[in-house]
């Protein structure tokens, strides 16, 4: 499967976000309550923000999947582990769908860690998923990365890991 990147309208797309957000599936995106102005005013707060950054995934030119990427040393992680030059934090959400696509969510992972990496100035990516998000603990890994730690965050539990471009490639066989 192959995907492109576009970066994230929060006016336009709010819409299309809120039902992805809000299903029951994302239910670790912890945003199920969320009206279609809380989902406005949160990515308007990361479309403004340096540190942060929404992209959507596009298969042939339709939005498939969501993706952020952060600055851990600045969001999300800030003062809970060690930054290093080079570390990229990221989130990712597939929507919901009514025809699963078998391997579709590991090819998505997969197109956004190539996306990373793709700028030589990514070293590390790191993910913070709730503890007990197994089906993202198995993606993950798939992908290479490495659990190093449980950590408390403010709105969960969450398990710290890392994977190198290096790991990315040895687990994948993409070459990023």
């Amino acid at each position: 499967m192959t995907f492109t990147f576009r970066p994230l309208d929060p006016l336009k797309d709010a819409e299309l976000l809120h039902t992805w957000v809000t299903h029951p599936k994302a239910a670790f995106w912890m945003m199920q309550d969320a009206k279609l102005e809380d989902v406005e005013r949160a990515y308007m707060e990361i479309a403004a923000d340096e540190h942060h950054h929404a992209l959507l995934g596009l298969k042939d030119g339709e939005p498939a999947f969501l993706m952020e990427k952060y600055d851990p040393a600045h969001r999300e992680l800030a003062g809970l582990y060690e930054a290093r030059p080079g570390d990229v934090g990221m989130h990712f959400l597939t929507p919901p769908t009514d025809r699963p696509v078998h391997g579709f969510t590991k090819s998505v992972i997969t197109a956004v860690m190539t996306y990373l990496f793709e700028d030589p100035a990514t070293a590390r990516v790191v993910v913070e998923p709730d503890v007990r998000n197994k089906a993202v603990h198995a993606l993950n890994e798939a992908v290479g990365f490495v659990p190093e730690r449980e950590i408390d965050k403010p709105e969960k539990r969450a398990l710290l890991s890392f994977c190198t471009r290096e790991q990315f490639m040895a687990a994948t066989g993409v070459s990023a």
